[in-house]
């Protein structure tokens, strides 16, 4: 039971540090520090769906300011970059850990404990389109198979994600399968093709509904890309033998500039957040244009080792019919 326990702890650090290795080398990052705590009222914290709340923290020394245990770091990347002058193509990334209490459900891919990379790369004007996004993708693609085949030279294994990305708009799947609801449709294409990015996460498709709730204030998905399509974001999926489901490893895409900030905002009637201090630096043309995103740690050990429970991977709490079968 210990050899097997020690066993499997190494295997989970050789994923994470070859992941970190690989991900600096294809998007050229280098990994910083990063905070636990945001500061209430800045505008920094991602507010994620909109509704769920944040773990408060009143620091003694500090009286007369609220803390909040953030939820990911979007906007907290794009203002570091900002305030220490990186140039376009320079880029961080940072071991993130979170805590999500208003998970609606705990289950085997969802956790109050969250971990991931966050990444955050300054780009240019003229890098703002979907070609670039989904070559980006496809850079954080290759991190991953290099990932699962180091993997398999150390630890052994099949390979099991495809060598093709198959990218593919969120309104093309209402069409293709009007009938499914959303997660539905995310399990038939990727079971189909083994590895999906699904664009335009956020904005109003044809059905009248957006694929799923994207916060107004860091990604695009409103923009109207080359392709006549709209958004400039996406999720990267991969087909998971052992859940016999689809597991979203990555939320991502090119954030957004000042038009798409306050047509966001609009869109989802929070222009009061204009008002914010992170938010008045991006109008005032203080935050270099980014793309960014966030890939979950444990996700990725859970896709490359095949296990069937993110609690198999990192520690955190659970009901007690599900801690109990672990």
């Amino acid at each position: 039971m210990k050899l097997h326990y020690m066993q499997q702890q190494q295997k989970i650090q050789f994923v994470k540090a070859c992941f970190t290795r690989q991900l600096q080398h294809q998007l050229g990052l280098i990994e910083v520090q990063s905070p636990l705590l945001s500061e209430h009222g800045s505008g920094v914290q991602d507010d994620l769906s909109g509704w769920e709340k944040a773990v408060a923290v009143n620091v003694k020394a500090v009286p007369g300011k609220t803390f909040e245990v953030v939820h990911s770091l979007a906007k907290w990347k794009r203002y570091t970059l900002g305030r220490y002058g990186f140039g376009a193509g320079e880029g961080i990334v940072t071991q993130m850990k979170a805590l999500r209490p208003d998970e609606e459900a705990l289950s085997s891919v969802h956790s109050v404990y969250v971990d991931q990379w966050d990444w955050e790369k300054v780009i240019t004007e003229e890098q703002r389109s979907l070609a670039f996004l989904c070559k980006t993708v496809k850079q954080i693609y290759s991190a991953l198979r290099d990932t699962e085949r180091e993997y398999i030279e150390q630890y052994g294994g099949v390979n099991l994600l495809p060598k093709k990305l198959h990218v593919v708009h969120a309104e093309e799947l209402v069409k293709a399968y009007p009938k499914l609801t959303a997660k539905q449709r995310e399990r038939e294409i990727v079971k189909r093709h083994g590895a999906v990015f699904l664009v335009g996460i956020g904005g109003e498709l044809s059905h009248g509904y957006a694929h799923d709730v994207r916060a107004p204030d860091y990604d695009d998905w409103s923009s109207i890309n080359e392709q006549g399509s709209t958004g400039l974001n996406g999720d990267i999926l991969v087909w998971h033998p052992e859940l016999n489901d689809a597991l979203e490893l990555s939320s991502m895409g090119i954030r957004v500039d000042q038009q798409a900030l306050k047509r966001q905002l609009a869109i989802r009637e929070q222009e009061e957040k204009l008002k914010l201090p992170w938010h008045q630096s991006l109008m005032a043309g203080e935050l270099p244009l980014t793309i960014g995103g966030g890939i979950g740690q444990s996700r990725v050990v859970m896709q490359i080792l095949q296990s069937d429970h993110i609690a198999k991977i990192h520690c955190g709490v659970w009901p007690e019919p599900i801690a109990g079968a672990l």
